[in-house]
């Protein structure tokens, strides 16, 4: 019969003293953790402990008779949604500003810091810096109210820019057609400045001398920007896909309500309207929940997915 080493296994005194050790710690630097105390407190208070009426995603919901007390109706809300005659209209069209909006928000920022990395006039530098990331502090409620008017048949700027060159006014905002890249370059407009800047932040700590051994090599700087310095960014495209990614069924509900009306419905109708429009608007409390329990349930699946195949692929990853 196999004995037990009993040295394999810390010692009372020894768990004492690792305890006394973490408290010492923790006191020492009681100024980092009281930092991060406010942060702690907001996702516990604000994200961790609602998550407990989740439930009502399961449950026929009368507020009268509370979360507690309403009666348990299982996946039933979900098998309604899925059955509906929405579906299928709410996935495209979630799915087709996600891909649009990723596929173009996502190279122009690179491109515009790998241009602004090779600028060597300061001066212009920063000005086309200040240009780009401005309207990242415009609100989403100002920002779509400029599209409306910049974008209005009759008095619009752009509009009024076309019937200059002799074109004819674009309903671009009572036309589903011209929804999603409205949505798209207009999201692109107000924060590529601020993707600029993060991929600036990570070319600034490429070491100058290996531009330098490549320059005496004879490489042009295309090749010096395609073999050294996109290499370099390499890990933060990947980090920032990845979050991308992680909200990919959660297309921003602001910008997508305030830009939508009943003429463009068909293309702007995304599954965080709807569940505004059946929750809040129709009351259907329950039924919104088990809807945005599942988009959130997908963003969480897809989260995990690209995770852990960049991690396989170019070993870099958030854990």
């Amino acid at each position: 019969m196999a004995t037990v080493n009993s040295a394999s296994f810390p010692s009372e005194e020894t768990r004492l003293k690792t305890r006394k050790s973490r408290w010492r710690q923790l006191y020492k630097n009681w100024e980092l953790y009281a930092f991060a105390l406010p942060t702690l407190a907001y996702f516990i208070i604000f994200h961790y402990i609602p998550m407990y009426g989740v439930q009502i995603a399961f449950k026929d919901y009368i507020a009268t008779k509370g979360i507690w007390g309403s009666p348990w109706v299982g996946l039933e809300h979900l098998k309604r949604f899925f059955g509906s005659y929405y579906f299928w209209s709410l996935i495209k069209n979630t799915l087709g500003i996600s891909v649009y909006e990723l596929l173009i928000g996502m190279p122009i920022p690179i491109l515009l810091a790998l241009s602004l990395n090779e600028l060597r006039n300061g001066v212009f530098k920063k000005i086309v810096q200040t240009v780009t990331y401005a309207p990242h502090f415009i609100s989403v409620v100002v920002m779509s109210g400029m599209v409306i008017a910049f974008l209005a048949p009759g008095t619009g700027l752009v509009n009024l820019a076309i019937k200059g060159l002799g074109g004819h006014p674009i309903p671009f905002l009572s036309d589903p057609g011209w929804f999603k890249t409205v949505f798209v370059l207009s999201g692109v407009w107000q924060n590529m400045g601020w993707g600029t800047i993060i991929y600036l932040a990570a070319l600034a700590n490429v070491d100058p001398q290996q531009h330098e051994a490549a320059m005496i090599d004879g490489a042009t700087r295309l090749q010096r920007i395609r073999h050294i310095n996109l290499p370099s960014i390499v890990p933060t495209i990947v980090i920032l896909l990845i979050l991308n990614v992680g909200s990919f069924m959660s297309v921003g509900f602001e910008k997508v309500f305030l830009l939508q009306n009943p003429l463009n419905m068909d293309a702007s109708d995304v599954i965080s309207t709807y569940v505004y429009r059946s929750g809040l608007v129709q009351g259907q409390y329950s039924f919104a929940s088990a809807i945005g329990l599942f988009n959130s349930v997908i963003n969480f699946l897809l989260l995990i997915a690209v995770n852990r195949l960049a991690k396989r692929i170019n070993e870099t990853s958030l854990w």
